[in-house]
């Protein structure tokens, strides 16, 4: 069962762990049921009221002396060095890892996509040349030192480029959301001080001109997809800006490398800003490189001089995740990145997947997800036989799988002969050793749907804040819901543990980041006087050292009562016994009892990405299952369908079952019409529920669960006639 992190309950607001936890924040510790998972007040109260052991702030560090933050971009900082160990390798700039990889896999491919059926490719010594090319023309066009270079698209060779190409010339890469509205881009290249933009295609470059007159230090925008619509000054096409560069001497760019520190910043990682307006993560060129360094060795990555490793490139690079595993660790070791399609998420990553054949994935939890769903609707199609195999194959799968994390080894040929090898090779992962989930959290039932397949989903940990990974499982260290342990070089505390090990997880290591941008109040809210990260995060650690996420501080529900709660486990358990439950947001801060809104599991329109009212073939299924002939949610949204809302009522009252309280139960819930995505607002990039605009959004439905005295769980609350 999955347990969610709460809020902080501190009214000191300058101690309060106020962290966006961006990256690969999965790895909850869901236990067998909901009375093991969920946390009593007290001893919530006990891990959240830190603030009498926690320093208020920073120590100031002497005059000319780097500390080991700060909040300007053109500052240093004091590296948090180790005497022994990765700790203590010596500090690379992002030019001096690069050139390190041009010696030993100059002729090697780095970057592949496909351009209509071809296939194009960039060796690493025609990758950094282009880089080098792309530095050149940003500082033709007048970037200065410690300014942004805007992001804006999908990804491609050329955001690579841009991103390195910035860094090289002395500027800061900043990615950008492509879902961001064109105000929200306009703070972000505001923020960074953004001299120039690069924007993939003629629709985010309308964003960029809807708010160009805000933007006092923009010089210029390049487009690197498709033909200009249309002629400005200071716009240009992607081959016209490498042209700018081309010829021009290499000394000015050579003194600008030469003059580079790894103690200071070079990218920008700016959080979605859920909570508020987003805060630019300034991450060094230390916490880069050694981050690669570490993280290669940890999941044991294999040199490409002994056999290359290839990663597809999907997920935003606006996001720490994703650059840190498609451009840095990749790189640090020789390997392959190859581009996804634009429709990626919408369709066709399956079948990049084929063409491909990772030897490693990245996939966000909804990724996997999708692909459970499409398994169980062929599945659903499938042969008698072929089902009662499948199925047979797969209760040995898990069983084996997790025998083997009691360390008994079996070997399965005929299993794998039959099932495990096809459905890996359907997926596009017959060579990919190594799958991992981050970014959001992902549910105990699709990671023992995969481990049943025999593909172990290997969860991580981290943050923005901390370049990205922070704990990784691995095969070597893997157990079911945690998210594995530290990176080398990397140390975990456990600040103000309650008597069962539960306390705020906190990181020290070079992965650290430098502060945020102009914000020092919020990066004395994120660090320490030690400089120790706090992450907002509950958790413990078991005798083997695997760390298990417990609770997110900055959710916690409190009731009208006081009964503190919180809402992940609660809402994974209505998904466990209501297979037909795609979303779930349970309510009840500073109310009188618990209700939750609920979305059923409906098509997404491949081109927008907008859920649609078709519920999808594994709903249908179950909604037959039932006895119900619904095939639209709005056939069964608001207790339109009688055996609909039976069945939900049902899975419910065993969710309440195990409640640790009666405050714990749910006394009254809605279908909504609609589900949740994207490109509604509900959930962001990396696909996190953001609950205040969830609550805003279903302000009316929220305020009539407490003007009714019934509930569905009396007498006073009939089902809908049928």
């Amino acid at each position: 069962m999955q347990c969610q992190m709460v809020r902080h309950i501190s009214s000191d607001t300058k101690n309060s762990r106020k962290k966006q936890s961006l990256f690969l924040h999965v790895s909850w510790n869901r236990d067998q049921s909901l009375a093991s998972c969920c946390l009593s007040s007290e001893r919530l109260l006990s891990c959240l009221l830190v603030k009498a052991q926690r320093p208020s702030s920073l120590a100031v560090p002497a005059a000319g002396e780097p500390g080991l933050w700060t909040s300007q971009g053109d500052a240093e900082v004091k590296l948090r060095m180790g005497e022994s160990g990765l700790a203590a390798e010596t500090p690379l700039t992002v030019n001096q890892m690069f050139t390190l990889a041009v010696e030993r896999y100059g002729d090697y491919k780095a970057l592949s996509w496909k351009e209509g059926e071809q296939q194009k490719s960039l060796t690493y010594r025609e990758y950094y040349q282009s880089c080098r090319t792309a530095a050149k023309s940003f500082m033709k066009l007048g970037l200065q030192r410690y300014h942004g270079v805007g992001i804006l698209g999908f990804n491609s060779s050329e955001w690579f480029i841009a991103d390195i190409g910035a860094i090289l010339a002395g500027g800061f890469a900043v990615g950008i959301y492509t879902t961001n509205s064109p105000e929200a881009c306009q703070y972000v290249a505001e923020n960074c001080k953004a001299n120039i933009i690069v924007v993939e295609n003629h629709k985010q470059l309308q964003k960029i001109l809807q708010v160009e007159d805000k933007l006092p230090h923009l010089k210029a925008i390049i487009q690197y997809k498709d033909a200009l619509k249309e002629k400005r000054p200071n716009l240009y096409s992607w081959a016209e800006f490498m042209e700018l560069g081309r010829d021009e001497p290499d000394e000015p760019l050579d003194a600008i490398i030469s003059s580079q520190k790894p103690n200071q910043c070079c990218s920008l990682i700016y959080t979605s800003g859920t909570t508020g307006q987003p805060k630019g993560v300034m991450l060094s060129h230390d916490n880069i490189t050694w981050t690669a360094l570490s993280t290669s060795r940890h999941v044991r990555l294999k040199d490409a001089t002994l056999a290359q490793e290839v990663v597809v490139s999907y997920l935003p690079l606006s996001h720490i995740a994703a650059q840190m595993v498609d451009m840095w660790i990749t790189m640090k070791v020789g390997g392959m990145t190859h581009f996804a399609q634009p429709d990626a998420l919408k369709g066709s990553l399956v079948n990049t997947l084929k063409e491909a054949r990772p030897t490693a994935f990245m996939g966000v939890p909804r990724v996997w997800e999708k692909m459970q769903e499409k398994m169980k609707s062929v599945g659903a199609k499938s042969s008698t036989v072929r089902r009662k195999v499948a199925a047979w194959a797969k209760d040995v799968g898990l069983q084996t799988n997790l025998t083997k994390m009691n360390h008994w080894w079996l070997f399965l040929v005929l299993t794998k002969k039959l099932v495990f090898k096809k459905v890996r090779k359907a997926l596009g992962l017959d060579r990919c050793s190594k799958c991992y989930t981050g970014a959001a959290p992902i549910t105990k039932d699709t990671l023992e749907f995969f481990l049943s397949l025999d593909i172990p989903l290997y969860e991580l940990y981290g943050m923005s804040e901390s370049s990205g990974p922070h704990t990784i499982s691995s095969p070597e260290a893997f157990k079911l819901t945690s998210c594995g342990k530290e990176i080398p070089g990397c140390k975990t505390k456990l600040h103000n543990p309650d008597e069962e090990g539960n306390g705020e997880i906190c990181f020290w290591g070079r992965h650290v980041f430098m502060g945020y941008l102009n914000m020092p109040d919020k990066t004395e809210e994120a660090l320490d006087a030690e400089g120790w990260l706090h992450s907002g995060d509950l958790g413990k650690h078991d005798k083997k050292g695997f760390l298990f996420i417990t609770g997110r501080i900055k959710e916690l529900i409190i009731t009208a009562g006081g009964e503190n709660i919180p809402p992940v486990p609660i809402e994974d358990a209505v998904k466990e016994a209501v297979p037909l439950i795609n979303n779930a947001m349970l309510i009840g801060d500073k109310r009188k009892f618990l209700s939750m809104l609920l979305t059923v599991k409906c098509q997404v329109n491949a081109e927008s990405g907008e859920p649609e009212d078709e519920l999808t073939a594994e709903a249908v299924e179950i909604c037959r299952k039932l006895g119900s002939n619904a095939t639209k949610v709005s056939e069964v949204a608001s207790g339109r369908d009688r055996a609909v809302h039976t069945a939900i009522q049902e899975g419910i009252n065993r969710v309440n079952e195990n409640a640790t309280s009666n405050a714990q139960r749910i006394q009254k819930w809605i279908i909504l019409d609609r589900d949740f995505s994207v490109t509604g607002g509900e959930l962001g990039p990396t696909m996190k529920l953001k609950r205040p605009v969830v609550a805003k959004m279903y302000k009316e439905q929220i305020e009539n669960f407490y003007k009714e005295l019934a509930t569905p769980t009396t007498p006073d609350a009939p089902l809908p006639p049928k």
